[in-house]
């Protein structure tokens, strides 16, 4: 299939940002599916068997068999874990220069263009089995967007959210069960402020040199007014809906139904009508001096944003 066959709304920016909100969303709209972070394939999905969005096991699914069988002819088909060490050894995220000119290493370039094949034909056979027209990738790793942009055969749209970084810093503290690991009580991780503020900062930054077509969006606003920040996100990106294509979205609630995201937050395990409530926990719960420090390391982007600009907003 050549570039422009099947389309990726690739939504970038840093964890706790509200993106598996947007990937529901998004993965409501007709002709769109949602598959999560779908760089968690080969770990959480095909190797560790944890649960789809649907509810389901991966291996139980019936969506992601039929992926697996359109792509390789089934999962079993396929070295998994030779599969999850060559992606690791091609998206990190110090491996941006080599993905932005594979070609000065010859060795990660013949790596880089396996694995990019097998992104391709997974990515295809997503589009194959949904019928959808879009395929909506949260994966929000820049080394993801910067590989996604290589890809021959997708052409790749990305949707850069952003929210408050004393927000995202609180919510990095918080300890949250991961439902989709059923064996034991699993949390996800927790950072500090220091490295929750850096990363902030370094992905965010990075999302900006990545080119291609980008649109900004942030996580007050599409809280906020949900319907027009998607209708405005879709127009930017040139994947527009009719009205009546976002008639799910009410003015502070969205009408979801079970999406099979193979990886992200535990609300993609959320469906029926949810309400929408901007989560601003840290302007109350979080210390005087975390919400300084923060400020003054994020302080060119949050200005950048619109968020020092807002006195809603402010420290």
């Amino acid at each position: 299939m050549t570039r422009g066959g099947t389309k990726v709304l690739n939504i970038v920016g840093y964890g706790r940002s509200g993106s598996t909100l947007l990937d529901l969303v998004l993965g409501q709209l007709p002709g769109f599916t949602s598959v999560g972070e779908l760089n968690f394939l080969w770990e959480r999905g095909v190797l560790g068997n944890q649960l789809c969005g649907c509810g389901k096991p991966f291996g139980e699914c019936r969506f992601w068999q039929d992926v697996g069988e359109e792509a390789f002819g089934g999962w079993e088909r396929v070295d998994a874990a030779a599969m999850l060490a060559l992606r690791r050894s091609v998206e990190r995220q110090r491996l941006i220069p080599l993905m932005a000119a594979p070609s000065v290493s010859r060795e990660y370039q013949a790596r880089f263009r396996t694995y990019a094949d097998v992104v391709r034909v997974v990515v295809e056979a997503v589009g194959t089995v949904s019928g959808a027209r879009v395929v909506v990738d949260s994966s929000k790793l820049p080394s993801t967007a910067f590989l996604l942009r290589r890809v021959p055969g997708l052409d790749v749209r990305y949707a850069h959210l952003v929210r408050d970084s004393r927000g995202v810093a609180f919510s990095w503290q918080k300890r949250v069960v991961r439902p989709e690991i059923t064996a034991s009580t699993t949390y996800m991780p927790t950072y500090g402020t220091l490295r929750a503020s850096a990363e902030w900062v370094f992905h965010n930054l990075l999302l900006h040199t990545l080119g291609g077509r980008r649109a900004l969006l942030t996580y007050e606003s599409l809280v906020r007014d949900p319907r027009r920040s998607v209708a405005s996100l879709l127009e930017q990106l040139g994947l527009s809906a009719a009205d009546a294509d976002l008639a799910f979205i009410g003015p502070g609630s969205v009408e979801l139904e079970p999406t099979h995201s193979v990886a992200g937050n535990p609300m993609r395990f959320v469906s029926g009508p949810v309400e929408l409530r901007l989560d601003e926990e840290w302007r109350t719960a979080m210390s005087p001096g975390s919400r300084r420090l923060v400020s003054a390391l994020t302080w060119p982007l949050l200005g950048r944003y619109g968020y020092l600009t807002r006195s809603e907003s402010r420290a």
